[in-house]
């Protein structure tokens, strides 16, 4: 016969605890991921990604102009490739107005805004990080 102690939750009485992903969900690199911590991390893989999407929190919506000048450090090349990545992931959608010339803007999506308590989050642990080490 089994018991369950009332009054705690599963995975240690925490609430919202973090469950354990099942080996099945845990793949090679490469594959598509299954777990969420893998699908979170996969979205927001690469170094300038989180910074990206820092901007779009901000602002909503940008151009490309907007956020080379807000993120001056990164090359042409690598904000197309997180543009391309947010996009592909549905965190982002590129609206291009007609006419010449050609304008786009890139809007934060609903699944985007989902993002920001990740966001915040990390925002607020690196500046613990940043002020114990000094």
């Amino acid at each position: 016969m089994t018991h369950q102690t009332v009054g705690h939750a599963p995975g240690g009485g925490q609430e919202g605890a973090l469950a354990d992903c099942p080996d099945s969900a845990l793949v090679p690199p490469g594959d598509e991921p299954r777990c969420p911590v893998d699908i979170t991390l996969a979205t927001l893989g690469g170094r300038w990604t989180p910074l990206v999407l820092r901007e779009f929190l901000r602002r909503g919506q940008a151009t490309y102009s907007e956020l080379a000048a807000a993120l001056p450090a990164l090359s042409d090349k690598v904000l197309s490739d997180r543009l391309a990545q947010l996009t592909g992931a549905g965190v982002i959608e590129r609206h291009r107005t007609p006419g010449w010339p050609p304008r786009v803007r890139y809007v934060l999506t609903s699944q985007g805004r989902a993002l920001e308590p990740v966001v915040r989050s990390m925002w607020e642990w690196g500046t613990a990080r940043r002020d114990t080490l000094g």
